[in-house]
């Protein structure tokens, strides 16, 4: 085999064995950040993704620079995504920040132009989100919420007009009290506490959510704080 033959053979090789380990790095960075559905990744979780597939291909582009060299970043930017997704779970204005927060789009069946506007989303959007949920009606709508992922997530109308069941928001929140959602059925904070003193709950803090439906309350404390 003359040297020239060596010569790409090594370069194959050298191919083939980036390859394998840029699989496996972007495999363990992947598995670290957690699971999430394609159609569930945030803003800031599709950008990570984007860069590190544009690292990995650089990596390829000059296999004459040091291989762990330009994998470093991929970590870097692994790192940066695990610190600010466990900061958001202690944080729910952190969490707001980076992922952006629940829109209402139809509210008590009116839609809410504004919040379209706000959210660049137009009714083209609506309606075609609305088909895919089998709905072509708009009147059969109470509430149409843009998640934060870009899904959108309907309550239909119940036949029990008025029915606080259909308030398909959580009252607290991360040890937080939600007051729009307080108002939304005709409530305060003071309500929301004496009705958690009736359940044995005193320390909002501890509750990692609570909702209202049909009259009932669930609520689900957080164990880590007791």
């Amino acid at each position: 085999m003359d040297e020239g033959s060596v010569f790409e053979l090594g370069i194959y090789l050298g191919i083939i064995f980036r390859t394998a380990v840029i699989y496996l790095v972007i495999w363990f960075l992947f598995r670290m950040m957690g699971k999430r559905e394609v159609g569930e990744l945030s803003v800031l979780d599709l950008v990570v993704s984007i860069m590190i597939g544009d690292i990995a291909v650089l990596s390829f582009e000059d296999l004459e620079k040091p291989f762990i060299r330009q994998t470093i970043p991929m970590f870097v930017l692994a790192f940066l995504q695990i610190t600010l997704a466990f900061a958001s779970l202690k944080s729910v204005k952190l969490r707001n920040l980076m992922d952006g927060k629940p829109q209402i789009i139809i509210d008590q069946g009116k839609i809410d132009e504004k919040a379209m506007r706000r959210q660049r989303y137009n009714f083209d959007d609506l309606l075609t989100q609305l088909r895919e949920q089998g709905i072509i009606d708009i009147n059969e709508v109470q509430f149409a919420i843009l998640e934060t992922s870009g899904k959108l997530s309907v309550i239909k109308k119940s036949d029990k007009e008025g029915s606080e069941s259909q308030v398909p928001f959580p009252l607290i929140v991360d040890g937080e009290i939600q007051e729009k959602n307080l108002d939304k059925i005709g409530k305060n904070h003071v309500w929301l506490l004496n009705q958690l003193k009736e359940h044995g709950e005193t320390k909002v803090k501890e509750i990692s959510i609570c909702g209202y439906i049909d009259g009932q309350f669930y609520i689900d404390k957080n164990e880590m704080k007791e």
